[in-house]
């Protein structure tokens, strides 16, 4: 088995098991009303890793050690020149897994108000509170940082995060290169686009419109299925009222039926 089959075949058990333990959610099990994210978007579907390590221990330890494998497959290593960053709050987790496990230090980002929502809005956040530390951790001039979060929708909240980390680093007049994000879920909603037309690269464990999806296919119902696949084509259909008025309906009489 090469590298990549071996990465598939972790993170098809790590996907089944996040479901398995309702870390992902769908409006027809779970919510038939939904969710809205930060972004204001409607949603049939909701991941929310953060209960992953009060919920299943052994898959908070599977998930560190697959983060670790992606991290040492670009040449991170506790050599005393990698540090990883974990973006609060979900990434910080994250990131403690994988310096336990791979002994490669890790700091974290001071968690922002509501009202802070895009890069502009962290200047204006840094100029007020500039006497507080953004970056809670030690690191030095010449270090190599990878950030790490649980999931990447449309990258926003990644580059203010980075934003961040170079605030930091410039408050400390220290040097650092930063150039890599890794998460465990990728939506595939277009991040990876904004990554490299920034200047980053984007790593996830799970691609989950073009490899995460199937892997759930015999766990999912035919209308959760179609309806996840769909949305991650055309979200903008989803926001109408009327459909998620329907969703709604078929969620709750499904329920009823059991």
């Amino acid at each position: 088995m090469d590298a990549l089959e071996e990465k598939d075949r972790l993170a098809k058990k790590i996907m089944r098991a996040l479901f398995k333990e309702k870390m992902i959610l769908t409006w027809y099990r779970d919510k038939p009303e939904g969710w809205v994210m930060a972004s204001g978007l409607w949603t049939p579907f909701f991941i929310n890793l953060r209960l992953l390590p009060s919920t299943d221990p052994k898959l908070y330890r599977l998930v560190g050690k697959a983060m670790c494998s992606m991290l040492k497959g670009i040449g991170f290593e506790p050599d005393g020149k990698h540090r990883i960053v974990g973006i609060a709050m979900a990434g910080i987790p994250l990131a403690n897994a994988v310096t336990l496990l791979s002994n490669i230090p890790s700091l974290y980002t001071r968690k922002l108000p509501e009202e802070v929502k895009t890069p502009e809005d962290v200047d204006k956040y840094v100029n007020a509170h500039g006497a507080k530390s953004l970056v809670e951790g030690e690191f030095r001039a010449g270090d190599t940082l990878a950030v790490v979060d649980d999931v990447v929708t449309k990258f926003d909240s990644k580059l203010m995060a980075i934003s961040l980390i170079r605030q930091e680093a410039a408050k400390r007049n220290l040097s650092v290169e930063m150039k890599d994000v890794f998460v465990l879920i990728d939506r595939e909603q277009g991040g990876a686009e904004i990554a490299k037309n920034t200047g980053f690269n984007l790593y996830s464990l799970i691609p989950f419109k073009s490899k995460g999806m199937g892997w759930l296919k015999t766990k999912l119902s035919k209308l959760e299925y179609d309806t996840i696949t769909d949305y991650l084509n055309d979200p903008q259909k989803y926001q109408n009222k009327e459909l998620q008025e329907k969703l709604k309906s078929q969620a709750k009489k499904a329920s009823a039926s059991l």
